[in-house]
C-alpha cells in the first residue's frame, strides 16, 4: 500500500496514541516533583511519531527507514523509564497504567 502522508501511517497513529497516553499519565499528581522524569518521559513520547513524520516527509526510503529506527529507539527509551517508574515506590499507586503502558510501547 502507497501512502500519500504520515498522517496515513498507522504507525505514526499508533504513535500519537502513544504520546497521548504519556501525557495523560503524566499529567497525575504522583508526577508534581518530578520535572525532569516528567519531561523526559514526554520529550521521548512526543519523539516517537516525529522521527516518523519527519523521516516521510523526507521522501526517500532510505531516510524514512532511518528515522523509523531513530524513533524506534525514542520509543525504547519511554519503555525503559517505564521500568524506572516501576521500580520507584512514589509511583506505586499509577503502577498498572505503567504497565498497560509498556505493553502498548
Amino acid at each position: 500500500m502507497k501512502y500519500n502522508r504520515f498522517e496515513e501511517l498507522p504507525v505514526w497513529q499508533s504513535a500519537i496514541e502513544l504520546a497521548v497516553r504519556v501525557y495523560d499519565l503524566t499529567v497525575r499528581p504522583a508526577f508534581k516533583g518530578y520535572y525532569t522524569l516528567k519531561d523526559q518521559l514526554e520529550r521521548a513520547a512526543v519523539s516517537v511519531s516525529n522521527d516518523i513524520a519527519e523521516g516521510f516527509e523526507r521522501g526517500s526510503t532510505q531516510e524514512t527507514l532511518t528515522f523509523l529506527y531513530i524513533s524506534r529507539g525514542s520509543s525504547g527509551e519511554v519503555r525503559s523509564l517505564s521500568y524506572l517508574l516501576e521500580r520507584l515506590q512514589h509511583f506505586d499507586s499509577l503502577k498498572s497504567e505503567i504497565l498497560d503502558l509498556r505493553s502498548e510501547i
